[in-house]
């Protein structure tokens, strides 16, 4: 069968600037369907929620899905299929009905899918119940259910313990969830679904990629279990790898601090298995905001599976980022064999992120005690033709004094940050030389008084 799922997730969906978080990474193979037969049930949804768009691609899915096992059965799309596999088609909405037996007539599979119409509620407990009683015990065949649903159980009894028994029986699951209005209960389709269930289970909140996941799947079912599996991973450069776990099956090796390789010998030669790798990823920035973890992730085997990844995003948290200064671009300089020493002249190189800090004293004239002081500095620049431009304001309250009269208060030191890049004198920006002109202005006023208005004391 290939390789039947591939899936990467992450443990969290948001973590604050500099956090960490997991990723697992899961794949499952199974043998070839002509050597190892294999009776397929699909288990598709029609309930209400299911109209419109999502039946439709659902329908296109299926039909791909059954087209592809057909040609994959006996090298060709002769209408049977070959080789002792069959599919059945179980449908559930506010009950489930088995719309075919096992069969191997791809136009008496599509008819049934093709029949499907949407209404009702969401039965998984008797879908899987139906699916599970169109198995013959007796046969040898590899046993299959592919439950495709778009909600979450809203009639009938609890799914969990009938698919467990399913499974317990040897049956293997795969779970196909379509999430675009909400609906979907992930936790239950883990439950369902095989060990392990990232590997088991696949969910897309767009009814278009419904086609797209029916026809991967298929195409993986029908092909032999994988041999001399290399998985390059790279992450972007937003993060680095800094823990890497090891993997259920097969090996990995850093490549570099954003990247690993993982490597399995065989998987899925004799029967249904699964591998997991778990590493963990640390925030260094720059990015903020919603980020695709990956970079890149590629993947190749001897037998030519193909085998495509998610690409999940995860929300960084660093509030609000500036960057003042880029990085510098380097200089390339060479030094040639059997030569001591070199000299290069590596250009002209300037100034960066200058500026100056005016500050300012001020006195504040015959100043009552016991009264505390509001004091306003603004700060203007002056350019050549005269025009002030703003650079700034303090407001500062000055404590009140104790002394037996009026004095002088001195306030010092109110400082002003003035950026080199804002000087509008004319000159370059990458220098101090300049002659820059300011204007600075000073409010004051007492903030405690005896003002008294319609007998109430302010």
């Amino acid at each position: 069968m290939g390789i039947t799922n591939s899936n990467k997730e992450l443990n969290t969906d948001r973590i604050d600037c500099g956090g960490s978080f997991k990723v697992k990474l899961s794949l499952t193979a199974e043998p070839d369907i002509i050597t190892n037969p294999t009776d397929i049930v699909l288990v598709l949804d029609r309930s209400g929620s299911m109209s419109g768009s999502p039946l439709a691609n659902l329908k296109n899915g299926a039909k791909k899905f059954i087209d592809i096992i057909d040609e994959a059965t006996d090298n060709t799309q002769d209408g049977q299929i070959g080789h002792g596999s069959h599919i059945g088609i179980v449908s559930f909405a506010d009950t489930a009905t088995q719309d075919t037996q096992l069969v191997t007539s791809v136009e008496e599979l599509k008819e049934a899918v093709d029949a499907l119409s949407a209404g009702g509620r969401t039965n998984h407990a008797d879908a899987f119940t139906k699916a599970t009683q169109l198995f013959n015990p007796a046969s040898t065949n590899q046993r299959v259910i592919v439950m495709f649903t778009d909600g979450r159980t809203t009639v009938g009894g609890n799914p969990t313990p009938i698919a467990n028994a399913a499974k317990a029986q040897g049956i293997i699951i795969y779970c196909i969830g379509l999430s675009g209005n909400g609906g979907i209960d992930e936790q239950a389709l883990n439950d369902w679904a095989s060990t392990p269930p990232s590997a088991y289970v696949a969910i897309t909140p767009d009814d278009e990629e419904l086609e797209t996941l029916f026809e991967d799947l298929a195409q993986n079912i029908a092909k032999p279990g994988a041999t001399d599996i290399v998985i390059d991973e790279k992450v972007n450069p937003c993060f680095k790898i800094t823990a890497v776990s090891n993997p259920t099956k097969g090996t990995t090796s850093l490549t570099s601090p954003t990247s690993l390789q993982w490597k399995i010998d065989e998987l899925g030669a004799k029967g249904s298995e699964g591998a997991v790798l778990e590493f963990t990823v640390e925030h260094v920035g720059p990015c903020s905001g919603t980020v695709e973890v990956n970079d890149s992730i590629t993947y190749r085997d001897r037998d030519g599976n193909h085998v495509t990844f998610p690409s999940p995003k995860i929300e960084v948290d660093c509030g609000i980022v500036i960057l003042p200064e880029k990085c510098p671009h380097p200089v390339d300089i060479t030094i040639d064999g059997c030569e001591d020493t070199l000299e290069f002249d590596a250009g002209d190189i300037g100034m960066e992120s200058l500026g100056r800090i005016l500050q300012l004293s001020v006195t504040l004239k015959n100043v009552c005690p016991n009264k505390r002081v509001a004091l306003a500095a603004i700060l203007t620049e002056v350019d050549s033709y005269g025009i002030e431009h703003k650079r700034g304001m303090k407001i500062i309250t000055v404590p009140a004094h104790t002394k037996g009269s009026c004095r002088n208060v001195t306030v010092r030191c109110i400082k002003f940050v003035l950026p080199e890049d804002l000087d509008v004198s004319g000159g370059s920006t990458t220098s101090l030389c300049n002659q820059r002109k300011f204007k600075a202005r000073f409010i004051a006023h007492y903030i405690d008084n005896d003002f008294e208005c319609c007998n109430a004391i302010l």
